[in-house]
């Protein structure tokens, strides 16, 4: 077998599961100085940059220390991280076993109000879309989506109605973010959030907000409500 052939048969991902196994198995202990990205690249028989995609990846994930001129190491204690991914409302309520419907409440363009161009670093001279919307499993109300989208980091969107696709199914599989800031929090129901989710106003509702940016182009921000018995789960 060629050593071209072989390059083209080793990506990424298995690079990243051999170093992992060699960590593991105290190949390389920890605080121990990896070999280059020519070496390993050797030795695994694939690109440089193969390579230096799967380090950077671990470095990212806390497993590898890189500094320049100083070469890789194990770090001594690996921090884990919780991930949380952007999620597709839908496709948590269909997890569920639960039919998923979803309903839009509004749909309107406006100049973005003070407290989005002082959360988001949006424009005054900026427009923005409001969109307010349900999500429901099965016959219950699962949550209420209010959501601010600038146009000028998504021109595209002022040809999506949202009538039967959610702007978070919509963003999620459109738009591209290097930067997203995520909250969690307890709240009491406005009668606005009563209403959709068919609780009385005051009523204790889990709240999650998120910001997204392209670079420093400010993408949207998201303000999620769910009744009390919503339940999020996340991994290490």
């Amino acid at each position: 077998m060629s050593e071209n052939a072989s390059a083209e048969r080793t990506g990424f991902r298995e690079v990243k599961e051999d170093i992992v196994s060699r960590i593991k198995n105290r190949t390389w202990g920890p605080g121990e100085l990896l070999p280059g990205e020519v070496e390993l690249s050797r030795q695994f028989g694939c690109a440089r940059a193969t390579v230096n995609r799967a380090m950077r990846e671990l470095a990212e994930e806390g497993v590898l220390e890189r500094k320049r001129k100083a070469g890789t190491r194990v770090v001594q204690n690996p921090v884990r991280h919780a991930r949380f991914e952007i999620p597709i409302v839908r496709h948590e309520v269909e997890a569920s076993g639960a039919e998923y419907r979803y309903a839009l409440v509004k749909r309107e363009v406006l100049t973005p109000p003070d407290w989005l161009q002082a959360r988001m670093g949006v424009n005054s001279a900026d427009r923005v879309i409001h969109v307010q919307c349900m999500h429901y499993s099965g016959n219950s109300p699962y949550q209420f989506e209010d959501r601010w989208i600038n146009i000028a980091a998504v021109p595209k969107v002022e040809q999506a109605d949202f009538t039967s696709t959610s702007p978070n199914e919509w963003l999620v599989n459109e738009v591209p973010l290097s930067k997203a800031e995520i909250s969690f929090s307890a709240s009491s129901a406005s009668d606005e959030v009563a209403r959709f989710l068919e609780l009385k106003s005051g009523e204790p509702v889990f709240v999650a907000e998120r910001a997204t940016w392209l670079e420093e182009l400010p993408i949207t921000y998201a303000r999620m409500s769910f009744p009390e018995s919503y339940r999020l789960v996340s991994s290490l």
